[in-house]
């Protein structure tokens, strides 16, 4: 593990930052295959409701 304590305040900020745009890069590629996925199956079934 890495010891982010060690690291300097800017360098802990840059972490956290790249951390979270990582994160947010993770899930709208996810949702976006879920959506391309589950997407006219549900409306479909929603339309034959």
């Amino acid at each position: 593990m890495i010891d982010l304590a060690a690291l300097s305040p800017p360098a802990q900020a840059g972490v956290l930052v790249g951390a979270v745009l990582l994160e947010a890069v993770v899930l709208y590629v996810g949702y976006g295959v879920l959506e391309q996925v589950a997407a006219d199956p549900i409306i479909e079934r929603i339309k034959n409701a």
